[in-house]
Order: structure tokens, then C-alpha cells, then sequence
């Protein structure tokens, strides 16, 4: 056989391993639960009609961090404002330094629309070895904990939530004795580089913290979704947050991360209730986004770049190229492995699409998405090497390391 043959066979091999043995990542059923896990299945289902809920409502704080938000906030707060929620909640926004009058606007976006108390506090520039969103964080959860609440809801400006989402959230944690629940907001998908490049964002981030293996009892991978995160308030004093992350770029994870190092129990799934609305109309947006953390994720390690981009172009890119050049060769193993490599990984993306309500004709075009996800991500190890490392808002983080001791990486499901 040829080279090219063995490469599209290796290829195929993976696939089918992803499609069985990635905790069945591609599916999108993991929606936010109202039962209890300790009961058999058709009772959970029986529980999801039937909507239990609480007998006594804990109170909550809503904590938004925003800096220069003005474009979205008309679109979001007033979202958070309206929440149809049966205890005591309020909202804090935590205008972080911003130049486009976010927190006057706030104000006045309270005072049109009503609904739930707004506070707006502003607590200056971050001090050395803070990133600003937790830095904002860390003055929004010491604010809402000197009122009590059982529940912090920290949601980012951008996001905005149907009327009884608060209400959702809070069941789903309170009847299955969950510390921290996550969803991961349904991102705005109009412009043509959104089509192509937001699912699969989603669909990436699946396959490498599958929703299964975090929600499991004995959880075999740990993350959660920064957009929309539900914690316990005694949880987050036990872990220590924001202090133990406050130099984590992808605050997200690390979070999920010291919530279970005290034991805390985490569920993450895609959201119904909740969408966010910054656009990204052009690649230019879209990659900024990528490209600001994604040297993190990988630790800021060249091997782990070269690993990378070694498996995206195995997995993602060869099987299309097997099949043209088989093709094209008279290569017949090489172009029945690639094609069926290629077929097995449009098929694993069709529910994302189906999610996003997107034509099924785009599922093809994975490897062209993944091609532009490997560059994004040499991009930004390029980025972090020449000193501008995770920019946002104004704001550079040219080497945003883990706290020495405090915020070490853990395995999955650590």
C-alpha cells in the first residue's frame, strides 16, 4: 500500500475511535437537567415534565463583568433585569474600566426597563497578576456575598437569557446537589464566516471536554462554559474563587478545575434558554476570538503546538486530501479510507449543525474550518512569542501563566 494509503487508514482508525470511545461527544443532548441522576431513567423523565423544582428558592446574585459593553448591554441586561424568578435576585454589574460609558447606560437601561435590583460598582484597574474579568469578578462575588445569596450567577454582558432561565439554573443545581452549572450560550450564527466557523468552535470544544465525561458521577474531564456559570457561593469560598485562577486567560476551565479539586460536584451542557449576541461578522473577528487563548489551552508548550497541528492535520485534513489524490492516482484504498474517514466526520458534525439550525451542506467543509483553527492557533503561539500574547479590550496579557502552586493544571477529571 502507499503511503498516502496508510495515512487515510490511520486516519479512518481514529475516526471510528472518536465516534465511539470520545464519550459520544458529537451528540447534542446534553441540555440542562431538572431531575435527579439518582433516578432511573424513565422517573428522570417523568421529573423533566413535571418541572421540580425547590420548595425553598436560595437567594441569588447575578454578577456581570463588562468592559466597553455598550454595543450589547440594551441587548442583554434588560434580559437579566426580567428575570421570572420566585426568590430574592439582584444584578451587579461590574464596569471594568470602560471608555464607552457601560456603566452610566447600565444604569439607565435599569431605570427604563425595571425588574431586578441593579448595583454598578466600578473597582478600578486590576492589580499585578490579575486578568480584568476576574479581577471585575473578584469585586462583583465580595459585593454579593456581604447580602447572603446560596447562588452566584455569573453571566458576561454579551449573554442574554430567556425570562426563566435563573429559574432553570437554580432547579437543575438544587435537585441534583450540583455545585457548579455551566451552559454553554448558543452563539450568534448569521454572517457566512459565522456559519462556517461558529459550530465548529462548539463542536471542537465537545471533543475535547466531552459533556458526558464531565457530567459524570465520576467525571472522567473537567470545564465548564464562562458565558453562563451557576455556583454555589459556599463553594466558591471553599475553592477559593477568583483568587486561586486570577491569571487564567480561559477563566472557564479554571474554574470548573477548582471547583472539583474541593470535591464540587459540575455539569456542563449547550443551552436553550440562553444566546449570546456579539456578532462576528468577519473572519477578522472570529479569529481574534480564537487566537487570543488558544496558545493557552495548550499550556504555552511548543511541543503540545506541534502535537496539535500534527492531529488536525491527520485527523482533519488528510482524509479529504486521500480521496482527491486516490482519486486522481488510482489509489483505491487511499480514496475509500479518506472518503470514509471524511464521511464519518461530516457525519459526527451534523447535530452541531442541527443545533445551530444550520444547512447540513456545511457539514462537509469541517476540514477547511479546521484548517483555519490550525492557523488561528499557530497565530497565537506567534502572538504569545512576540510578546502581545492574550489581548482583549485594550488589555494585553503577554504571558498569562497559572499562579505557582495555586492554580496548577490538573488532569481530566482531576
Amino acid at each position: 500500500m502507499s503511503t498516502l494509503a496508510w495515512f487515510a487508514l490511520v486516519s479512518l482508525a481514529v475516526w471510528v475511535w472518536l465516534l465511539f470511545g470520545q464519550g459520544f461527544f458529537w451528540r447534542t443532548d446534553q441540555r440542562l437537567p431538572s431531575a435527579s441522576r439518582d433516578l432511573p431513567s424513565s422517573s428522570r423523565d417523568q421529573a423533566r415534565r413535571t418541572r421540580v423544582e425547590p420548595d425553598r428558592w436560595p437567594r441569588v446574585a447575578i454578577v456581570v463583568p463588562a468592559r466597553d459593553e455598550a454595543e450589547v448591554l440594551p441587548l442583554s441586561l434588560p434580559s437579566l433585569l426580567a428575570q421570572d424568578y420566585p426568590g430574592a435576585a439582584e444584578v451587579i454589574l461590574v464596569d471594568d474600566g470602560s471608555t464607552d460609558g457601560t456603566g452610566r447606560l447600565a444604569a439607565e437601561l435599569a431605570a427604563r426597563h425595571g425588574g431586578l435590583p441593579l448595583t454598578v460598582v466600578s473597582p478600578g484597574e486590576p492589580e499585578p497578576g490579575w486578568t480584568g474579568k476576574l479581577w471585575a469578578l473578584r469585586h462583583g462575588m465580595a459585593l454579593a456575598r456581604t447580602r447572603g445569596p446560596g447562588f452566584l450567577l455569573l453571566t458576561d454582558a454579551d449573554i442574554a437569557h430567556e425570562p426563566d432561565s435563573l429559574r432553570l439554573l437554580v432547579s437543575a443545581a438544587e435537585a441534583n446537589g450540583l455545585d457548579l452549572v455551566s451552559q454553554m450560550a448558543r452563539l450568534r450564527v448569521e454572517s457566512l464566516w459565522e456559519r462556517l466557523v461558529v459550530p465548529a468552535f462548539v463542536y471542537f470544544f465537545a471533543q475535547l471536554y466531552p459533556f458526558r465525561w464531565i457530567n459524570r458521577p465520576r467525571p472522567l474531564a473537567t470545564a465548564a462554559a464562562g458565558g453562563c456559570v451557576l455556583l454555589r457561593t459556599e463553594t466558591a469560598v471553599a475553592a477559593d474563587v477568583p483568587e486561586v485562577i486570577r491569571q487564567a486567560v480561559i477563566d472557564d476551565v479554571s474554574l470548573a478545575r477548582a471547583v472539583r479539586r474541593t470535591g464540587g460536584r459540575i455539569w456542563l451542557g449547550l443551552a436553550e434558554r440562553v444566546d449570546s449576541v456579539r456578532p462576528y461578522p468577519g473572519l477578522g473577528d472570529l479569529w481574534r476570538m480564537v487566537a487570543r487563548s488558544a496558545y493557552a489551552q495548550l499550556r504555552h508548550s511548543p511541543l503540545l503546538l506541534l502535537g496539535t497541528a500534527a492531529g488536525l492535520v491527520l485527523v482533519y485534513l488528510v482524509p479529504p486530501a486521500a480521496l482527491l489524490a486516490g482519486a486522481l492516482r488510482g489509489d483505491g484504498v487511499a480514496a475509500w479510507a479518506g472518503g470514509a474517514a471524511w464521511a464519518v466526520m461530516a457525519g459526527t458534525y451534523v447535530p452541531m449543525l442541527r443545533y445551530y439550525r444550520q444547512p447540513l451542506w456545511l457539514a462537509p467543509l469541517l476540514p477547511f474550518t479546521a484548517f483555519l483553527y490550525l492557523l488561528m492557533t499557530v497565530d497565537s503561539a506567534v502572538r504569545h512569542y512576540r510578546g502581545v500574547g492574550a489581548a482583549w479590550k485594550g488589555r494585553t496579557y503577554a504571558r498569562p501563566e497559572a499562579t505557582p502552586d495555586r492554580c496548577r493544571d490538573v488532569a481530566p477529571g482531576e
